[in-house]
């Protein structure tokens, strides 16, 4: 019969510096940063994803047996939600793609020199310490959607949103697992 402490480090998550934690990250605390700030009130982000097509081929000697290789490279787009406020900045953001209020024909409906632009996302455990950050590279703003469908008769927060096409993303190795607080431990100040 196995032991528990074998079962634990089989079927549980492992941390190398706070060995007594077993569950994994929540996904609910975490915050979006581009141009050295950090975008107010983002609710929402879409899972980072990258996809790699699969070429299959057959050796000619070989009739019953498929060979495969790995293919053309590709990354899924990212999208931001968050309830509407004051803030400009997503608006911002995309109007730098497309400003319908410039003149007609005038060369300035995109600004080509700094419509793309690099994001951090940072992923926060419970006591708000980062454990993973993603830099997302390249970004544009494909969609932007201003006001989401308007009811009267509903009690929803109305949502603003961005879709953000981008040219790869890697985490960032340099941030370490932080050393989790206890309440035995004194406040940092």
């Amino acid at each position: 019969m196995a032991s528990i402490a074998f079962l634990k480090r089989v079927f549980m998550a492992t941390f190398n510096v706070n060995t007594h934690r077993h569950d994994p990250y929540k996904n609910f605390k975490f915050r979006v940063r581009w141009d050295g700030r950090t975008i107010a009130g983002i609710t929402k982000v879409s899972g980072l994803k990258r996809t790699t097509e699969v070429k299959e081929f057959r050796e000619g000697g070989e009739v019953s047996s498929v060979h495969k290789l790995p293919g053309r490279h590709s990354v899924e787009p990212i999208r931001l939600e968050r309830g509407i406020t004051h803030d400009a900045e997503f608006e911002r953001w995309a109007n730098k793609v497309w400003n319908v209020s410039a003149k007609e024909g005038g060369g300035l409906e995109s600004s080509l020199k700094d419509f793309r632009k690099d994001i951090i996302i940072d992923l926060l455990n419970e006591a708000g310490q980062i454990v993973l950050c993603y830099k997302v590279y390249r970004c544009w703003v494909s969609e932007f959607q201003a006001l989401p469908e308007l009811d009267a008769n509903g009690n929803g927060v109305a949502i603003e949103a961005l879709t953000l096409q981008n040219e790869g993303w890697e985490r960032d190795q340099t941030v370490p697992e932080p050393a989790e607080p206890s309440y035995d431990d004194p406040p940092v100040t």
